[in-house]
């Protein structure tokens, strides 16, 4: 029934005499499609089926970075009710495939860094969803209410109420800075070297259907603390530092604050998604990178502000529980 459907659109968007290969799948129901003509002439096909998925958030910010000037894959067809789309055609050269083919990483972050500086400065769309208390409680709930119950490990009704009120605390701190549109999947498999292109449009930004308005800190640290790849702290630092000049308005304590509660935040969730993508979807490609994200969490909560997650970790996940793998 898919491949019907998805042979149909591709024959109404005038691209049924191209040929069809997968090009990428990824922790959702998304697929994507790549369109060749015997010319060479390439589109991409989003495949994003209702009801697990919806298209119109990925149309809404696509049109929206495209109207500042970002480079997004543009939309030039779409089906909502079948949940399809036909896409611009950025090309393979995900950051992930030039880091591993030994490119520069300095300036590729450097690049990255300064789209992320130039977007908080940016008005987001009005009808992109707030990152409220409930959107980050049930993210941060992804680590007791997955990976702890995968790995023989479930708390009980009090602390997992506790886990909940430790955030509530915390969330202030965390929009101690301003906000600003959050892609919410900021990092090296999301992002695009364009070289035809000058200045912060060499940059392509992929998957931000699930973007928010939350705190700016979000997306730089989802950046630089990945939980597919360890980076050089000397460059974590520097693109840090590269951030605050182009936002000399921000208080650098406030802001490390907020990038510790967020990255905490973060982190939790990961560990939690990834269990799940085991436990519930089958797919187990994501668990050797738990380790790592755990390695993170525990690095966010040395900073002071952190201290009620330190405290709860410490009283319900032992390191012996850490190091377990969902079963």
């Amino acid at each position: 029934m898919r491949e019907t459907l998805l042979t149909g659109f591709q024959q109404r968007a005038g691209w049924g005499d191209a040929e069809r290969s997968l090009l990428a799948g990824d922790a959702s129901f998304r697929k994507y499609w790549r369109l060749r003509r015997a010319d060479g002439a390439t589109m991409v096909i989003m495949d994003a089926p209702p009801p697990q998925e919806d298209v119109r958030p990925f149309v809404r910010v696509a049109n929206h970075l495209e109207a500042l000037g970002f480079s997004v894959p543009h939309v030039a067809l779409v089906d909502e009710d079948n949940g399809f789309l036909l896409l611009e055609d950025l090309g393979d050269g995900t950051y992930t495939r030039l880091l591993q083919q030994g490119n520069d990483e300095w300036s590729l972050y450097a690049l990255a860094t300064d789209v992320l500086a130039e977007l908080s400065q940016r008005p987001a769309p009005a009808d992109v969803p707030a990152y409220d208390d409930q959107r980050l409680l049930t993210e941060s709930g992804l680590l007791p209410d997955w990976f702890l119950t995968s790995v023989g490990a479930a708390v009980s009704a009090e602390a997992r109420a506790e886990w909940d009120r430790v955030w509530l605390d915390l969330l202030p701190v965390a929009r101690g800075v301003p906000s600003a549109l959050v892609l919410r999947d900021y990092h090296v498999d999301n992002l695009l070297l364009l070289p035809g292109r000058a200045g912060l449009a060499a940059c392509g930004l992929l998957d931000f259907q699930d973007a928010v308005v939350g705190p700016l800190t979000y997306d730089l640290m989802s950046l630089l603390e990945d939980a597919r790849r360890d980076i050089d702290p000397t460059l974590v630092a520097a693109m840090t530092a590269r951030f605050l000049v182009a936002r000399p308005d921000l208080h650098a304590e406030t802001f490390a604050a907020s990038w510790a509660v967020m990255a905490a935040q973060r982190h939790a969730k990961v560990i939690g998604i990834f269990a799940r993508l085991y436990k519930r979807d089958g797919k187990p490609g994501y668990l050797p990178h738990i380790p790592r994200v755990w390695r993170l969490l525990e690095k966010a909560c040395q900073h002071p502000a952190c201290a009620p997650v330190q405290a709860w970790l410490q009283a319900y996940v032992p390191p012996a529980v850490r190091q377990r793998s969902p079963q």
